[in-house]
């Protein structure tokens, strides 16, 4: 086989499905993809036995991502008319923290005769906020104590990940949590399925995991917690650490009859959706942050120097790409928003115009919106229907509207939610800029940049250009290019990206004036932020607090 026949195959797994991509090692051809919806999506009111779940939990059944491998991958080479010999490497990507309890063979519990009824048995999706109270205790107790990892998450760790999933497992099914072996996050889980080894990857257990410095937080932490946690790291979490770009190991002849791939081909060590669209978008040197936005936004970013950012998700040595400080920050609900409002504020009359123009009711409002000048609805909103992950790093605030009156129209509310977000993005690169770590370059990718209007408002708020990634599938690209590299067709992950990543550079600029009237509007944005995300931030969360008593 020539070097111009090698191919590789990125797998993304997102949050309702996963996605192969079969990619050419000498210039990042993209010849072919498949996608397979996961069987039970999201399960966020009852599990498949229609047991109910209480307010704020998300699960996924596990199976669901051996699925994918069975399903996509050979459709995806079957898409790219390849020869599964021309494969040399494979890689994945997972949402995180999406972790699950296992035995130690690496059956998910809910797999276990008597445990398919089990909440806890089952994988805690990245938007499990139900650990709210166990993340409290973490950050409480870790401010009372002077750890100082915490400082390199921004001063919170988040309910969404490893730690607080945990400390609930053990709160509330204490018999699950001793009978697991391991709490492993699907970005390894399904490596292990690939491989039959169990590989810990870097970027989860530094940003999720609260790896640092080659140590997780003490067992007397831990232990302070709660006694029972104290082995939690020792046990619980116990397995080699894989650099991003290295191999994990190789395919087994299971994995290989699933996918149709050969045996023995190099399987690249996890990863995470966000992080790893940047060497797809081209952007592994410092200043360049990559913005992947879709339901939720993951901000990331490299720098050659370590700082403490507030309320970053964290910055982790080679967590991005190997030899640099990577820096993660994120907003909890984006595309969320958006659809959140279309599915209960629109009326009627709107969805028939939309049909009638033969387009989205998404795509409607927006060019409605678009018509009017800036600040013409008299409105701004904040952006925390799904809480806020940065920088305030709080799952217990909720979304506001200020300005409304009878003469709001749904058309002038969506459009200051696409402003919203624009804001809270806004806040992010301020709070990178204050700390010492520059933003020179906004590069976006994700669904969400197919919105125009929105693009140009986010460039408008930012004062800054913005660069769009040249794939529709960045996270899969991205693991391709990982995949290259574990299978040593490249020296390293940059040099990867340099030959098979693609970015399209400022495709957007700011418009001065509107940019002027931007300012205006996220001067009020500020000052709600600030306000009700700090100093009153009582009234949100007793509100939600009164919600989860009611609906106990």
């Amino acid at each position: 086989m020539s070097t111009g026949d090698a191919c590789v195959i990125g797998i993304d797994y997102g949050t309702l499905s996963g996605r192969a991509l079969v990619v050419r090692v000498s210039d990042g051809a993209e010849l072919g993809s498949a996608v397979h919806e996961y069987r039970h999506g999201v399960l966020d009111t009852a599990l498949p036995s229609g047991r109910r779940l209480p307010p704020d939990w998300a699960l996924q059944v596990p199976d669901d991502y051996r699925e994918v491998l069975r399903v996509a991958v050979p459709a995806a080479i079957a898409d790219a008319g390849i020869d599964p010999a021309q494969v040399i490497g494979v890689a994945t990507d997972f949402t995180a923290s999406t972790p699950l309890p296992v035995d130690a063979d690496g059956t998910p519990l809910n797999e276990l005769d008597g445990l398919a009824d089990e909440p806890h048995a089952y994988v805690k999706l990245w938007k499990h906020h139900a650990a709210g109270a166990q993340a409290d205790r973490i950050n409480a107790l870790a401010r009372e104590r002077g750890e100082t990892w915490l400082a390199r998450y921004g001063g919170f760790l988040s309910s969404e990940w490893e730690l607080a999933k945990a400390l609930q497992l053990l709160d509330e099914a204490p018999e699950l949590y001793a009978r697991m072996r391991w709490f492993v996050e699907a970005a390894d889980w399904i490596v292990w399925q690939l491989t039959g080894v169990y590989t810990r990857n870097a970027c989860t257990a530094g940003y999720k995991g609260v790896l640092q410095d080659g140590a997780y937080p003490s067992r007397d932490y831990l232990g302070a917690l709660d006694e029972r946690f104290a082995d939690f790291a020792d046990t619980k979490l116990d397995a080699p650490i894989g650099r991003l770009g290295q191999a994990a190991g190789t395919l087994t002849a299971e994995a290989a009859a699933w996918t149709g791939l050969p045996v023995g081909i190099p399987v690249a060590v996890g990863n995470v959706d966000a992080h790893v669209t940047a060497p797809a978008a081209q952007s592994t040197r410092p200043g360049q942050l990559v913005a992947i936005m879709g339901t939720s936004t993951c901000h990331v970013m490299s720098g050659s120097t370590l700082a403490e950012v507030p309320g970053m998700c964290g910055v982790v040595d080679g967590g991005i790409i190997d030899g640099l400080y990577g820096y993660e920050a994120g907003q909890s609900g984006v595309g969320d928003i958006f659809a959140w409002f279309v599915q209960n504020a629109v009326p009627a009359a709107l969805t028939e115009q939309a049909a009638a123009a033969g387009a989205s009711i998404h795509q409607l409002l927006t060019d409605l919106g678009a018509e009017a000048p800036v600040g013409a609805h008299g409105l701004v909103a904040l952006d925390w229907q799904s809480g806020n992950r940065s920088v305030l790093v709080d799952h217990e605030l909720s979304g506001v509207f200020v300005g409304l009156t009878l003469a709001t129209t749904p058309v002038e509310m969506y459009r200051a939610l696409l402003e919203s977000t624009a804001f809270g993005t806004r806040r992010i690169v301020e709070a990178f800029g204050e700390s010492g770590v520059p933003v020179n370059e906004f590069v976006a990718a994700g669904g969400l940049i197919r919105n125009a209007t929105l693009m140009q408002i986010y460039s408008d708020v930012l004062r800054m250009p913005i660069s769009i990634i040249g794939s529709e599938q960045g996270p899969a690209l991205g693991s391709a290019i990982h995949a290259a590299v574990a299978a040593g067709a490249y020296p390293d992950v940059a040099a990867a990206a340099a030959a098979m990543g693609r970015v399209e550079r400022a495709v957007y600029t700011p418009d001065p004036a509107r940019a002027d009237a931007y300012d205006r509007l996220y001067t009020h944005y500020r000052r709600l932020h600030d306000l009700l995300g700090d100093t009153e931030k009582g009234i949100m969360h007793d509100l939600k607090r009164m919600r989860r008593e009611v609906l106990a």
